[in-house]
């Protein structure tokens, strides 16, 4: 909902989401298959250096949090009663930051029972729990009194060191993003145009989830999909199938149908729904346009990218164009063949933009001898995560050991303690709740429990959940990965081991709360090792067999298939990527225009399909991304150029994993992400390494 995501952007305290070598996979998965098991008559394990509490009833929920909330207030109170002359680091600074990092673990113990208790009770305690620790966090932001303070001690710069003062201008930062240097009736207009937002945002989610609209088709017109995809399909009194116009049903007709005119029919009416949100939309943007000027920005663009690495809006402008520019070769390549594909077989009929998905289908089928249900054999769970423990352990100089008997919230879920190889330290922990359970949290994410930070030289370890929505056991055998599942289980590993690694000295700066420019590039690095042959064999062992890993082939297919006809793709993401900085830079767009013109200048030539209303059904625009739909190509960019410059010719070289980990994973959010990816590099990021990944598919 619109205003839950307002409010956990501003608490900014909650969430924020593998033969021989198989022999070696078996046996760190024979160490870690104990985990699973759970002795419920011996007394459970303390957890050495969290704070999270888990297991905590309905009624202990609620009172942890009305004393987090008086906790919070006495500090905050504290603070604001320091006279403006005497203001030290002592007594201005280091309680917020001290509060911070007490707090944090505790206000988890509250919300995330939310994602994955079995108990209603819970569920909806942790959930109230939320709400009054978000009304809470809100009121603290917006403190005057507090901010005077912290502004006294600026105007002295007695830095005790770049971290201080780099947390001292985050908190001086986002109480002026809150208005709190204002005036009064500035701040009343302020929460009055961000109430309007959340409630159009909220309007404009409502009228997509709400639509109902369909579309018949009798079954002539669907030849192409699968028998037991037409099965699932309710019908008509006419006998005609009912295609819903919900992705689930529009994905697999513009992938697998071979009727054109369907597809075509199908891609029309997706793209006009809701057209009633083009009017939403453009008062939501004059809304936005309204905040970034009274909050001092030209635009809201500028206001949504400041402190993000990309820095503003002309320098994402000045990067989608260059990707834009670059890519547009390879994928004049890639329509070329798939016109000659469709001129084949459908004759002289003009190759549309909602014949995209079904022609690259064909063209990789045709490419590449891959069967993912064949693919999916080869990825036991359990072997897959024993390899992605192993290859993370060996590069990164970690050790993972289970810790038996600790108290957790269902008999699946596992902790997992990290050591640091060499010295033994303990870094951190980590719990697994990855198989299929109701109720739930539907969606693989990492969940950051406990951040670490290091004040009056005492460090606090950091502690992290991933969920996820896996098959356990089927039909009494072992789950299965599909190849999509274990490179998100992958990505997400990722996102575990950075946690864990992290050292910065301030909770402001650690576990994942980074650059939203920055914090996806070390998974989307890692994201790699599922498609190199010596890694892909350490994560895979046959199910029938686990001795047996994937064959070269297939592995060499994978690597292929990963970016192939990826540049057509990539040219449409940037398409609306343009579009959602163009319409946040300038006020008075003409959106229907806009997308009109922008449509065949990046799409080599291809009209936008004539009737649809794009933005009326792009929720990115509307609530979540808004003017930062491009940090996801941006990711991928870096991460690419970081993996082809370190990596790429030895995957398992552990001093440059070592190397990672000590100049990216562990300074967190300290230091200025561009800085601290030059710094590995030794020059400044590249966009080639991405683009010949590219090109080297086709």
């Amino acid at each position: 909902m619109a205003k839950e995501e307002a409010k956990r952007r501003e608490r900014k305290n909650i969430i924020a989401l593998t033969g021989a070598a198989a022999l070696l996979a078996v046996a760190v998965n024979i160490a870690i298959s104990t985990i699973y098991t759970h002795n419920k008559n011996r007394k459970k394990k303390e957890v050495l250096g969290s704070n999270v509490r888990i297991n905590l009833s309905a009624s202990e929920i609620l009172r942890l949090a009305d004393r987090i909330i008086a906790k919070s207030k006495e500090v905050h109170d504290a603070v604001a009663s320091v006279p403006l002359d005497k203001a030290t680091y002592a007594n201005a600074i280091l309680p917020l930051a001290e509060l911070e990092a007490q707090q944090f673990p505790l206000i988890q113990s509250c919300v995330f029972p939310k994602l994955v208790s079995i108990s209603e009770d819970v569920r909806k305690a942790s959930a109230e729990a939320e709400r009054r620790i978000d009304a809470h966090i809100s009121t603290c932001s917006k403190r005057e009194d507090i901010y005077r303070v912290i502004k006294a001690f600026t105007a002295r710069g007695d830095w005790m060191s770049n971290e201080v003062k780099q947390f001292t201008q985050c908190l001086i930062r986002d109480f002026e993003r809150n208005g709190v240097n204002l005036t009064l009736t500035k701040r009343e207009e302020m929460q009055r145009l961000r109430t309007q937002i959340d409630e159009l945002s909220l309007r404009y989610i409502r009228n997509l989830d709400g639509d109902r609209s369909f579309l018949l088709f009798s079954e002539m017109e669907l030849v192409g999909l699968p028998s037991e995809f037409l099965k699932s399909l309710d019908k008509a009194e006419n006998d005609k199938f009912k295609i819903v116009l919900r992705s689930n049903h529009v994905s697999p007709i513009l992938e697998l149908c071979k009727v054109g005119s369907t597809r075509k029919a199908v891609a029309v009416a997706y793209g006009r729904r809701c057209e009633v949100n083009l009017s939403v939309l453009e008062k939501l943007i004059q809304l936005r346009h309204k905040l970034a000027r009274l909050l001092g920005y030209a635009n809201y663009a500028d206001h949504a990218i400041d402190h993000r690495m990309a820095n503003s809006s002309a320098k994402v402008f000045e990067f989608l164009e260059n990707i834009s520019g670059s890519l547009t070769e390879l994928a004049s390549r890639e329509l070329s063949l798939l016109k000659e594909m469709k001129k084949k077989e459908e004759g002289e009929f003009p190759f549309g933009i909602e014949d995209l998905p079904y022609y690259v289908k064909r063209a990789k089928d045709q490419q590449f001898d891959l069967d993912f249900g064949i693919v999916k054999q080869y990825f036991p769970i359990n072997v897959a995560l024993s390899g992605i423990f192993k290859i993370c352990q060996d590069l990164f100089g970690l050790r993972f050991e289970e810790v038996t008997d600790a108290d957790v919230w269902h008999q699946d879920v596992q902790l997992i303690s990290v050591f640091d190889l060499s010295s033994g330290e303990l870094l951190g922990y980590f719990y697994l709740d990855i198989y299929t359970r109701e109720e739930k949290y539907g969606h693989t994410c990492v969940v950051a429990l406990q951040n670490g930070s290091l004040i009056h030289s005492a460090r606090q370890i950091p502690v992290v959940l991933l969920i996820s929505q896996l098959q356990k056991e089927v039909d009494g055998r072992p789950g299965l990965l599909r190849f999509s599942e274990l490179v998100n289980l992958f990505h997400e590993f990722g996102h575990v081991v950075h946690h864990i690694c992290n050292r910065a000295p301030f909770a402001r700066f650690s576990g994942l709360r980074l650059d939203p420019d920055f914090v996806e590039i070390p998974s989307l690095v890692l994201e790699n090792w599922c498609y190199e042959s010596r890694s892909l064999k350490l994560i895979s062992g046959f199910h029938e067999d686990i001795t047996k890993p994937i064959e070269d082939e297939i592995c060499k297919s994978l690597k292929r298939w990963r970016f192939s006809f990826s540049a057509l793709k990539l040219k449409q993401e940037i398409l609306y990527c343009l579009f959602d900085q163009i319409i946040h830079s300038t006020e008075n767009v003409d959106i229907i225009g806009l997308f009109k013109h922008l449509h065949p200048k990046v799409m080599l030539g291809l009209p936008m399909l004539e009737g649809t209303n794009p933005a009326s059904c792009f929720p990115r625009t509307a609530i979540g991304y808004q003017a930062t739909c491009y940090s996801r190509i941006w990711s991928e960019v870096f991460a690419a150029d970081v993996f082809a410059t370190k990596f790429s010719d030895n995957i398992f070289n552990q001093h440059t994993g070592m190397h990672f980990r000590n100049k990216v994973l562990a300074l967190g959010g300290a230091k200025d992400p561009l800085e601290v990816l030059s710094d590995f590099l030794g020059r400044e990021p590249s966009l080639q390494a991405f683009v010949n990944s590219r090109a080297d598919s086709i």
